[in-house]
Order: C-alpha cells, then structure tokens, then sequence
C-alpha cells in the first residue's frame, strides 16, 4: 500500500525501471575470444574450413537421395560465411585488446624495472665514486709492498753503515791500544836508561883500587 501511495503522488519523481540483463563474466569471455582467435590463425582451422566448404558445396550440387538444403548459389553457405566474419572480427579485435592490455601492463612493469635499475646504478656509481675517492688516500698493495721493500733497503744499508763503523771504531781501538802500548814500553825504558848512570857511579869511586892511591900520597 505505501508503495501504491508513493507511486500515485505527484510531488515526487517516479524512479525509472531497471532492465536487468545478462552480464557475462569478462574475463572467461576474452579467455575463449583468444582462444577462438588463437583456433583461427592456425593451419587446422584453414584445413577443417576447407573440408566443410568442399562436403557442403559437394553434397548440395550432387544430392545423397535427392536431398539439398542449399542448392546453387548457395545462399545458406554464404549466409554463414557472412555471420561467422561478424563474430570473428569482434572476438580478434577482442583478442587484440587483451593483448595489447597486457603488452601495456607489461611495457609499464619493464619502464619501471628500467626506472628502477637506472636509479640503482645511479646510486652504485655515486658509491663507486665515492669509494675510489676514499681509496686514493688508502695504501694499496703495491704501495705497500714497496713501502717494505724501501724500508727493508734502509734498514740494510744502515747495518752495513753501522758495520763498517764498527770495525772502524775496532781499528781505532786497536791502533789506540798498540799506541798506549808503544807509549808504555818507552816510558819503561826511559825510566830504565835514567836509573842506570846513579847504580854505576858509586860503585866506581868506592872500589878499592881508587882509595889506595889516596892513601900513599898522604
């Protein structure tokens, strides 16, 4: 009763009616709409056409029992031909669209794996940079290496040096050491050469043989 009231009065708008129709699923319909357009760009499909063409064509222009459902010019035939064009034509333009739907989706999917591959070797090139400015100042293994190899030459050439001064100052000892020595045995034989003339004098005046004569001439 109150939709009988709401429907009989003026004031408001009458709301429209809604058809109902069909709605197919979409996707299970551009499923077989490839599928379909995948049959038909096949060489099978080309055979099979041939086939039903020649029977159809062969049966209707002789007759099994005088039997002949499309009869020259073959009216049906072409009717058929005709329906079979006006399907076929949406169903590959609806092919073509998913195709062409997924080639977009997948054109985007590779523009941005190329955005993001770019922005990464972006990245890995400012960090290689980065890293061989830090490494101009960082010691390399030939650098190193021949760090060593000069350090290992200095410390050579400074035992040698250390060496020959050594056996410099070794000769410089022994030739100070003979000196002393030379020094010594002539100040002992210095003192040798003055001692001698007081152990021989006296014992020259005092000998008998020089008092004798003393005595006599008194």
């Amino acid at each position: 009763m109150a939709e009988a009231r709401r429907a009989g009065r003026l004031d408001q708008p009458r709301e429209p009616g809604r058809i109902t129709l069909p709605r197919p699923d979409k996707e299970a319909f551009g499923r077989f709409a490839e599928t379909f357009a995948r049959f038909m760009g096949t060489a099978r499909f080309l055979f099979y056409m041939t086939i039903f063409l020649l029977i159809w064509v062969a049966v209707n222009l002789i007759g099994i029992f005088g039997f002949r459902w499309d009869p020259y010019p073959f009216i049906l035939l072409n009717l058929f031909f005709s329906a079979q064009a006006s399907y076929a034509a949406p169903l590959i333009l609806l092919a073509q669209n998913r195709q062409a739907d997924r080639d977009r989706v997948s054109l985007d999917e590779d523009r941005r794996r190329a955005q993001m591959q770019k922005a990464e070797t972006e990245y890995l090139s400012r960090e290689i940079a980065s890293l061989r400015i830090a490494l101009g100042e960082v010691a390399t293994r030939d650098f190193i290496r021949s760090e060593l190899t000069r350090l290992g030459e200095e410390l050579d050439e400074a035992a040698h040096r250390r060496h020959k001064q050594e056996r410099k100052d070794q000769r410089k000892d022994m030739k100070r050491a003979a000196r002393r020595a030379v020094e010594g045995a002539e100040h002992e034989y210095e003192l040798d050469y003055d001692e001698e003339p007081d152990s021989i004098g006296p014992a020259i005046g005092s000998g008998p043989e020089v008092q004798a004569p003393r005595a006599s001439r008194g």
